[in-house]
């Protein structure tokens, strides 16, 4: 088994986290979520990864080349962004024969990912892994067979209904004759179009009761610590040892008559002081919260010492 994990985007919507820590690196209680992807696929079995960098790469090699993958680990850089297209074909490029699984590294989920890889249906250009998830349902399917994507398709059988990819598909060798040359930048969707518009099969495997989450917003990311601490995936919280809420980083120290309020995770070495009060709120490594200060639905970077109290804000500096 091999996998492509999507590891370039910008990270836009996370702004300012993103400026200083780049998307696939962002703690996830107090694990960087790359690393948990990569976790799950060698669990899966996997033989062979292939992840693509750009933005604040540096960060992410130097992450990569500090842990001791089982599996072959190949970096595809580009020095330009090539959009989720081209990302693809330059993974598959080094993937290279039969299919493979690719993943978003902005998703977090507990599917089962060898059983999604061994799903895949022969003859298909790709099988994406499709949900009910209304917000973003915009992928119309009949039965096992993917008709449209965006507007609904002309003609509206009775069997026709929109579902919402989770950000991981198998891809078959044939989707590569849809994607650009090496080093060209291209959209995955306008890809999956054209491979529909010239009779190819666009499979679609559709799950339920799993967890899914988008990290694509920091109202998103405090939703996925939320979850977690809750006890909503088991199955992922074996890669969170000791998981309690509040989430306690190691070094993390909390002063007398500090509280919370459901929804914490305090980094290594983070400081709350006396009489503090943290409701759904994420404070990364090293950062110092001022005695008496009250933050709710907030996330504080690495380093940042809070002085004021705050609620539903991005503490950068």
């Amino acid at each position: 088994m091999k996998a492509a994990v999507l590891a370039a985007g910008l990270g836009t919507r996370l702004r300012p986290l993103t400026d200083i820590c780049p998307k696939p690196l962002l703690p996830v209680l107090n694990r960087p979520l790359l690393g948990l992807v990569l976790a799950q696929l060698e669990d899966a079995g996997c033989l062979q990864v292939a992840v693509n960098t750009h933005h604040l790469a540096d960060q992410v090699h130097d992450f990569l080349r500090a842990e001791p993958w089982s599996f072959l680990l190949s970096v595809s850089h580009e020095p330009e962004i090539l959009g989720t297209g081209g990302g693809l074909r330059q993974l598959g490029e080094i993937l290279r024969e039969g299919p493979f699984l690719a993943i978003n590294a902005d998703i977090l989920t507990d599917l089962d990912l060898a059983e999604v890889y061994r799903a895949h249906q022969p003859g298909a250009v790709s099988t994406l892994v499709l949900h009910d998830c209304p917000a973003y349902n915009n992928v119309w399917v009949a039965g096992e067979t993917v008709v449209s994507i965006g507007a609904s398709p002309p003609g509206g059988g009775a069997d026709e209904k929109p579902l919402a990819y989770t950000g991981v598909q198998v891809v078959a060798p044939g989707m590569m004759n849809y994607l650009p040359p090496a080093g060209k930048p291209y959209d995955l969707v306008q890809a999956w179009r054209e491979a529909m518009a010239a009779g190819e099969r666009l499979a679609c495997l559709t799950v339920s009761g799993h967890f899914w989450q988008d990290l694509g917003t920091p109202e998103h990311y405090l939703a996925a610590h939320q979850r977690l601490l809750a006890g909503a995936s088991p199955k992922l919280g074996r890669y969170f040892p000791g998981l309690t809420d509040p989430l306690i980083g190691p070094g993390a120290r909390i002063g007398a008559g500090a509280q919370f309020g459901g929804g914490v995770c305090l980094g290594a070495k983070a400081v709350v002081e006396e009489e503090a009060f943290l409701k759904n709120t994420v404070v990364w490594e090293r950062a110092v919260i001022a005695p008496g200060i009250r933050l709710e639905d907030c996330i504080v970077a690495s380093g940042v010492q809070v002085k004021d109290s705050a609620r539903g804000q991005v503490l950068v500096s």
